[in-house]
C-alpha cells in the first residue's frame, strides 16, 4: 500500500480568488509549494490534488482553462503530481457526490492508487476540504487557518505544512 498526501488545490497550492484562479495571469503558485511538493515526494509519499472547480458549472471558465492551469502546475513542479481530481459541479446548478465535502474523489484516488490511509494525509484550507478526509481516517492539516479550524495540525503554509509530516 502506498503513503498519500492529498491537497486542496486552491489556497494551498495556489492564491485563491474570489472570482476563481483559472487562467495563467492569476493562476499564482504560492511561495513553498514547490519546495514542499518535492519534500514530499523524495520522502515517498504519492501526490493527488483533490478540487472543487465550480466555475465550470456556472459557465465561467471551461474544463480546457483549467486544464491549462494544471499543466503549467505540473510543468513547474516537474511533473510529480500524481493525480489531479476536480468536481466541476455546485449545489445551486448540480448536485454531486463527487463534490468536497463528499468523499468520492477521495474514494476514487484511494482505490486507483492503493493508498493506506493511516500512512496519509490531507492538506486542505477549508473546512469542506478537512471533512472528508476525516472521515476518510485520513490525519489532517490546515493551511491559512481562516475557517473554523478542524484539524489535527494547523500551520501558514504548504512548506511548514510538509516539514510538520515528516518530523511524524
Amino acid at each position: 500500500m502506498n503513503k498519500c498526501i492529498f491537497l486542496d488545490r486552491d489556497g494551498v497550492i495556489n492564491k485563491d480568488f474570489v472570482d476563481y484562479a483559472y487562467s495563467l495571469d492569476k493562476f499564482f503558485i504560492l511561495d513553498g509549494v514547490e519546495e514542499g511538493l518535492k519534500n514530499l515526494k523524495d520522502a515517498g509519499y504519492l501526490l493527488v490534488i483533490i478540487t472543487n472547480q465550480s466555475g465550470i458549472a456556472k459557465g465561467i471558465y471551461t474544463r480546457e482553462d483549467m486544464q491549462v492551469c494544471h499543466d503549467y502546475l505540473q510543468d513547474r513542479v516537474g511533473g510529480i503530481i500524481d493525480g489531479i481530481y476536480y468536481s466541476p459541479y455546485h449545489q445551486t446548478i448540480t448536485e454531486s457526490l463527487s463534490r468536497k465535502p463528499g468523499t468520492l474523489m477521495f474514494e476514487k484516488a484511494i482505490s486507483k492508487f492503493n493508498v493506506d490511509v493511516n500512512q496519509s494525509w490531507m492538506i486542505g484550507d477549508k473546512k469542506r476540504d478537512l471533512v472528508p478526509a476525516i472521515k476518510m481516517g485520513l490525519k489532517t492539516i490546515q493551511v491559512d487557518g481562516h475557517d473554523d479550524q478542524m484539524a489535527d495540525y494547523v500551520t501558514d503554509d504548504l512548506l511548514s505544512a510538509s516539514k510538520y509530516i515528516l518530523e511524524q
